[in-house]
């Protein structure tokens, strides 16, 4: 009979065998399971007082995953979300380790049936277009770096790219000649193309004319030239938040991420009367249900549904059309 797997080469081939050679994921996924595991073996280190190589299958058992998942929402601030994303990771682990390990079945089984925990769905945050309009404005055109970021927020504005999008854009990912467009790699390696208005278009060709790379180089880099980090797209946006709120103090009551960026556009399209499906499309989303949550968010739509509707003390009538004389003499 052959020997159970060890826990660390379990771990190990999960990442370089299952992970990166059979479903070849995405760096950002696989970004995401390494933090997962990093803060596992850290924590386990300190409970149970066992370097990582020395851990056992048997160590991670269901109370243990548990005391791992609340000392993330207790001791790091975590919230649901995030807590239910690190479970996703560990779930993904233990069931390639029950097609591996059937030994410690029992075991993975129980981890398995840990249910990810329900959380509250506030309503999308979005910027109104006279907020975009102050965010624009905050970038310093006179210094590179401010012509940058003022690029940086019109394109994220308008094409609702997601972070890793936006810094993984090259040079020859731009298209400005007719039918000027942008194409990136979503989740799931799909490529798509976004349309780009005038005013992107204009500011994409004075960006590129100053910064005269190469087809495979990055279109917003960081002052060393290399690719901007998530952080560091965090981190020039709220300098400019910061900047706009004293122009526009509807601001002050917004937590602004790059992510709100990503709604700003699909709550103008919405706005607009772009049919959902193609708002899902645009965004890159998978399914039509996810852009439900911007339903929710525009009050407007609501509103105007409200104004299709007759107050509880008034009987509904039958439409009626205006004597041929009457109509006639307003159509004067």
């Amino acid at each position: 009979m052959s020997k159970s797997p060890s826990f660390p080469g379990l771990l190990q081939a999960f990442f370089t065998d299952r992970l990166m050679r059979q479903q070849e994921v995405s760096p950002n996924t696989i970004s995401s399971y390494r933090d997962t595991f990093r803060l596992l073996l850290a924590f386990a280190q300190q409970q149970l007082g066992k370097v990582p190589s020395a851990l056992e299958i048997e160590d991670l058992n269901a109370s243990f995953v548990g005391d791992f998942l609340d000392h993330l929402e207790r001791d790091r601030g975590n919230r649901a979300r995030t807590r239910n994303a690190r479970l996703a990771a560990i779930h993904s682990f233990f069931q390639y380790a029950s097609l591996r390990d059937p030994e410690h079945i029992a075991v993975i089984q129980r981890v398995l049936a840990m249910p990810s925990k329900r959380y509250e769905r506030r309503v999308v945050v979005f910027l109104n277009r006279q907020e975009v309009k102050s965010l624009l404005a905050a970038p310093d055109l006179n210094t590179w770096g401010g012509r940058r970021d003022r690029c940086i927020l019109l394109v994220a504005i308008q094409t609702g790219l997601r972070v890793s999008e936006l810094t993984a854009l090259r040079c020859k990912d731009i298209v400005l000649t007719t039918g000027p467009h942008l194409r990136c790699f979503g989740k799931g390696r799909k490529e798509r193309c976004t349309p780009l208005r005038a005013e992107s278009v204009a500011a994409l060709h004075a960006w590129l004319r100053e910064r005269q790379g190469d087809n495979d180089d990055v279109v917003f880099p960081n002052a060393r030239d290399g690719p901007l980090s998530r952080d560091g797209i965090a981190y020039l946006l709220n300098k400019h938040v910061a900047t706009a709120r004293r122009q526009c103090p509807s601001l002050e009551n917004k937590s602004i991420s790059p992510h709100v960026l990503r709604h700003t556009a699909a709550m103008d399209l919405l706005q607009h009367g772009v049919d959902r499906s193609v708002i899902a499309l645009w965004l890159g989303h998978e399914h039509l249900d996810t852009v439900q949550v911007y339903l929710h968010a525009d009050l407007g739509l609501k509103e105007r549904a409200l104004a299709r509707t007759l107050p509880m003390h008034v009987k509904p009538g039958r439409y009626r059309p205006d004597d041929e004389l009457l109509a006639f003499l307003k159509g004067l």
